[in-house]
């Protein structure tokens, strides 16, 4: 999957959309650190909507692009699984 961004999170989160696409938008991009150091963990947190659902999602690394897109994916699934629970299939 080949995806461009305004940086290495974007492009990532682009191409994880351009995967599934959700048709989601996201609303929230937050990164804490966990720990401190040269080797610091650090913690993103997303927030996505669609179709009125909003959904959170998390995830850490050390990497903060492998931790983006833990907690993009993190927001997916989340989106997902409620938007089946709100329309199941018989």
């Amino acid at each position: 999957m080949e995806a461009s961004g305004g940086g290495p999170v974007d492009a990532s989160f682009q191409a994880i959309e351009k995967a599934i696409n959700s048709g989601s938008h996201l609303l929230l991009y937050s990164v804490n650190n966990i720990t401190s150091g040269t080797d610091a963990q650090g913690e993103v947190t997303v927030r996505l909507e669609k179709d009125g659902l909003i959904v959170n999602g998390q995830g850490a690394d050390t990497d903060i692009v492998i931790a983006s897109a833990m907690a993009y994916i993190n927001a997916l699934n989340k989106l997902m699984t409620s938007m089946e629970r709100q329309h199941p299939q018989v």
